[in-house]
Parts: structure tokens; sequence; C-alpha cells
């Protein structure tokens, strides 16, 4: 009887020990399935919101921000969960955006996914480079400044899409890189025996045409005209390069142009000088360098604006003359008309 008792103790203990750890993990499987439970549940957020998660920021940094910003109910929750999920390492930072009701799982997915919000900025077609350094430099969401205006011409007018981590300095570069790989490109598209020797001399041509029209379908026959000038050695004649002359690209000119303008001896002034200005005028776009490598057949050698946004063509100068005549009575109608 003596030792049946200590051996009935011991049982005793072993099984209350059996049944705390029992309690305990029926506790803990509880708190783990209500833990989901809220983890999945929808979120706080009544809108839709943009936070900015900061580099070297762990796990209790960002947990608390999402708090504090209404994101997540609960800091500690997000956390145990988190963990519970893996994740705690994977949480990236950036700037994200969070839907309204977003549950902790998904804001949990967000940020191990580092899809961070990106921004757009678009170059049109036909900005000088310092214009287009001016836009760069009043874009919301970057960082720094540019360094030094680029070469006329040296940038690629499309849209670009930028994080909240980017420089300024850097955008300019993509771009600067898209203008050199795109006219690599389209040089080795170009037609046989063009008056145009080089890919700078076409980038220098494109520019011209990209400031002579905006009409997308004339661009091929603009260029034509330069290139049947170019051809017999006739002068371009082009009024934006005169304009480019006076103010280098650092503003607009902002009147129309004189007589004395188109006497005025500048390296870009294509009354004055033989073949091409000495760099190009603008930053031209795709559509414009390939018109310039692809123009149209034409015998066309001038062309004026017609009143409606585009340009009446014409082989001679008689024809061309009369179209002139026909421009003038425009303005003066308008002149007249108060327009």
């Amino acid at each position: 009887m003596s030792e049946e008792k200590p051996r009935r103790r011991r049982w005793g203990l072993i099984s209350g020990s059996l049944s705390v750890l029992l309690t305990l993990s029926i506790v803990l499987g509880l708190a783990v399935v209500w833990g989901l439970r809220d983890f999945d549940a929808p979120g706080p957020l009544a809108d839709d919101k943009v936070l900015s998660i900061a580099k070297g920021s762990g796990l209790a940094d960002i947990s608390a921000s999402l708090e504090e910003e209404g994101v997540v109910a609960s800091a500690w929750l997000f956390q145990q969960g988190v963990r519970l999920q893996g994740g705690a390492r994977d949480l990236k930072a950036g700037e994200y955006k969070f839907p309204a009701g977003v549950t902790m799982r998904g804001a949990m997915e967000i940020l191990r996914g580092g899809k961070a919000v990106h921004y757009a900025l678009t170059l049109p077609e036909g900005l000088t480079s310092s214009e287009a350094v001016a836009l760069v430099a009043a874009a919301d969401a970057m960082k720094g400044r540019v360094t030094k205006v680029p070469p006329e011409g040296s940038l690629l007018p499309e849209t670009y899409h930028y994080s909240r981590d980017e420089t300024r300095q850097s955008l300019i570069e993509r771009m600067e890189s898209a203008a050199r790989d795109t006219l690599a490109e389209l040089w080795e598209t170009r037609q046989a025996d063009l008056p145009i020797e080089t890919p700078e001399q076409a980038l220098i041509l494109a520019s011209i045409v990209e400031k002579e029209t905006g009409l997308a379908d004339e661009r091929p026959l603009v260029a034509s005209v330069f290139i049947n000038r170019l051809r017999k050695g006739m002068r371009l004649q082009s009024d934006p390069t005169v304009v480019y002359g006076i103010t280098e690209g650092k503003a607009p000119l902002g009147r129309a142009l004189t007589r004395a303008d188109l006497k005025q001896p500048t390296p870009y002034n294509t009354y004055r000088i033989d073949g091409l200005p000495p760099t190009p005028i603008a930053n031209p776009g795709r559509a414009s360098i390939t018109a310039v490598l692809q123009p149209a057949e034409s015998d066309y050698i001038f062309f004026v604006a017609d009143g409606t946004g585009g340009h009446a063509f014409a082989k001679t100068l008689d024809e061309h003359n009369r179209n002139v005549a026909k421009w003038r009575k425009i303005q003066r109608q308008k002149k007249s008309a108060g327009g």
C-alpha cells in the first residue's frame, strides 16, 4: 500500500499537468482562431489612404504607423498576424495605397508585394530642354533638382512613371536613355538615299518638323518638303528655327516674327544659312523622327498655314504665293473680327 500511494500521486500530478496543457492549448487555439478572424475582417479605414513607409522601418514601427493612420484597428494584433503568417521580414518600404476597409491580411499583402504608388509625368512633344527641366522641377513627389539642362533634342517625349523615392535627375537620365534607344532603333528603318547622313542630323530635322506641325498625319508630308529642299540645295526657311535662334529655347518668343527677325544672323536662322542648324531646336517625339526617316513621297517644296490648323502645300512658287495670299486674307478677317 505504501508504494501504491506515491504511484497514484505521480499519476495525479501528470494527469493534472496534461489537463493544464490541454486547457492552454485549447485557449491558445481559440485565441489563434479569434485573431485570424480579426486579421481577415474588414478594417476601420473609411477612405482610401496613401501612406509612406520609411526605409529601415521594422514590423513594430510599421504596425504602429498603420494603427495611427487608421489602416488597422490594433498594431499588436497586426504584428502577431504577420508573424504567424511568416511575413515579418517581407514588408517593404515605399509609398502604398490602402483601400477603404482593407483587412490586416490585405495590408500585409500590399506591403509584402512592394507595389508602391507610382506617379506619372508626361513630357509633351516639342518642348525645349529648358522647358522640360522646368516641367520636371515642378513635378510632385520627387526629390532633388536637375543639375544641368541636357542638350537640346536629347529627351524623349512620352509619359514616365516614377515613385516618391526617385530623384528628378534620375528621371531626366531615363528620358535621355529612352531618346538614345529610340533614335538608334528608328535610324535602322530609314529610307535609302535620304539627304541625311547621321542620326544626329535626323534628330535636328525631326525637331523642326515637330515645331512646324501639330497634326500627326501632316508630319510625313512636312518632312518631305524639307527633304526635297535639302536634295535641291534650297534653304529650309523654317520660322521655328528663327525663333530658336532668338530665344535659345529658354522661353517663348511671345510675338509674331518680323521681317527683321528673318534677316537676323544666327546659326539657327535657316533663311540665312544653308542646310541644317547646328543642333535640334526642341525635343521631337517618335512620330516626328519616323516622319523624317520615312517621309511621304511628294514634289512639294513649300507649305503655309491654311487657317484650319493644317497647311497648304505647293510645288511651285506661284502656287505657294497664292496659298500665302489666302492665309493673309484669313488673318485679316480674324483681326477685323477681333479674333
